[in-house]
Formats: C-alpha cells, structure tokens, sequence
C-alpha cells in the first residue's frame, strides 16, 4: 500500500486537493469533528480539564474555539487528548484499506506530529497568499486569531516543502490540479 500524505499552509485545499487523487482518504479534521460529536471519553476527558468551557455533550466547536482563545496552554491540554484518538482512527482506516493500492492521508499536522513512514509520498499543496487568505475569510468559522494559534504549531512552509517529494500548485482550477495528481500518480505507480 501506497501512503500518500498531503501537506501544505491552512486553507490551501489540502482537503480538496486528497479527494481529487480518488483513492480512500483519512481526513484527521473530519475525525475530530465525529469526536467532538460522538466520543463520550473524549468529552469525559476534556470536561475534566475545562469543566466550565466543556460541559455539554456532544461539544460545540464555539466552546473549544472559546476554550483555545482563553489561554494559550489549552490547545496543547485539547491535543494531547484528541491527538492519540485520532492517531487510533488513523490506524483503524489503514487496516480497513490494507488492500487498497493507494490511501490518502490528509492530516493538518502530518510532519509535525511524525504521523509519517520513511516510505510515505509527501504532496505538498501550495497556494497564493492571497487565495488563501480569501478562502479562510469565506469559512463560517472563520477567527484570524485561532488559524494564528494553529500556524504557529506547523512547520515552516520550506521545510514542508523541501520535504516533499511533489508539488501540486492550488490556483483553485480543476483542469491544473487533475493533471498534476495524473504525473504523481504516473510516476508512484
């Protein structure tokens, strides 16, 4: 099995960008999303440690957003405890594809939290600037001072950059990206 992890800044489309190779896709911000919704021992643990910001089940992202902006130790608390949860799902998704030629692995902190092998495809996913930026500005959620928080935790851009094996330039046109992912694919298979 081929394991090809996309990198790349927030609101690149890394998202957009793993569902267009067509093969199985973990998506770790999906995963968090039904832990939020649906883990009880999730909720448990973090209610535990922020009894006043988390105490409704299933958890609302405003109260983790409310929770990370409060102080700036809490998103490290938040991901220690959702991190090896999703690591688990991760794992539980790789066994369930074994079979499969390929899997996609969209993982916003793939580099930084050495949820790679030696033996990965590293894509990275780069986008304009000002693209970006226009793109996070239309997310409903959208809180500059949040995406801050998180771009602090990733690598630089270079470094993600530099190790990686391809590139897929995101100008948001479909006709770009598809010919891109059919040379990666090309040469990996």
């Amino acid at each position: 099995m081929i394991r090809i992890g996309i990198v790349g800044s927030i609101g690149s489309g890394k998202t957009y960008i793993a569902n267009k190779f067509g093969f199985p896709v973990f998506n770790a911000d999906s995963e968090v999303n039904k832990l939020y919704k649906n883990d009880k021992i999730c909720f448990k643990k973090l209610n535990k440690i922020f009894p006043k910001q988390i105490d409704t089940f299933p958890i609302s992202k405003e109260s983790i957003v409310d929770t990370i902006l409060k102080n700036n130790s809490n998103l490290t608390k938040i991901m220690k405890i959702v991190h090896p949860l999703v690591r688990k799902r991760m794992k539980q998704f790789l066994i369930k594809n074994k079979n499969k030629n390929i899997v996609v692995l969209d993982v916003p902190l793939f580099l930084e939290n050495k949820m790679n092998d030696k033996t990965d495809v590293i894509v990275f996913v780069e986008s304009k600037k000002n693209k970006i930026i226009k793109r996070l500005k239309r997310r409903k959620n959208y809180n500059p001072k949040l995406i801050n928080k998180f771009r602090k935790l990733q690598l630089p851009l270079e470094i993600k950059k530099k190790k990686s094996q391809f590139t897929v330039r995101n100008n948001f046109s479909n006709k770009f990206i598809k010919k891109d992912i059919k040379k990666i694919l090309q040469r990996i298979l």
